[in-house]
């Protein structure tokens, strides 16, 4: 549960979802991935770093320019557990569903 709460941490902050996003159209390097967002370098690195604890990205450096990638695998861990949660609601409303069909046809068959 630890890294889904590191996954889920990456995804809480518009800034950082912005970078996932801008990532998913591939790799950029850390200037680019910062032009947008108005802050001060070292505050941008901090939501870098947050995404690499979150397995959202990882970044090689060339040179001077180091260069941000999406990795999926903390996506489709996301996805997993959302896709588990779903079951769970869906499984429960049907139940929900089903009881309340009952008590309707209860209520119909005293008023006859």
């Amino acid at each position: 549960m630890d890294n889904l709460d590191s996954i889920f941490h990456g995804l809480a902050d518009p800034t950082r979802r912005a970078v996932i996003a801008r990532l998913a159209a591939g790799p950029a390097p850390v200037s680019e991935l910062a032009a947008p967002h108005g802050m001060a370098l070292p505050s941008f690195l901090k939501h870098l770093k947050v995404l690499e604890a979150g397995g959202w990205i990882e970044s090689a450096k060339a040179g001077r320019i180091r260069t941000c990638r999406l990795k999926p695998e903390a996506a489709r861990a996301a996805e997993g557990w959302l896709g588990q949660q779903r079951l769970l609601w869906e499984a429960r409303l049907d139940r929900l569903d089903a009881f309340l069909a009952t008590l309707n046809d209860k209520g119909q068959n005293d008023d006859a």
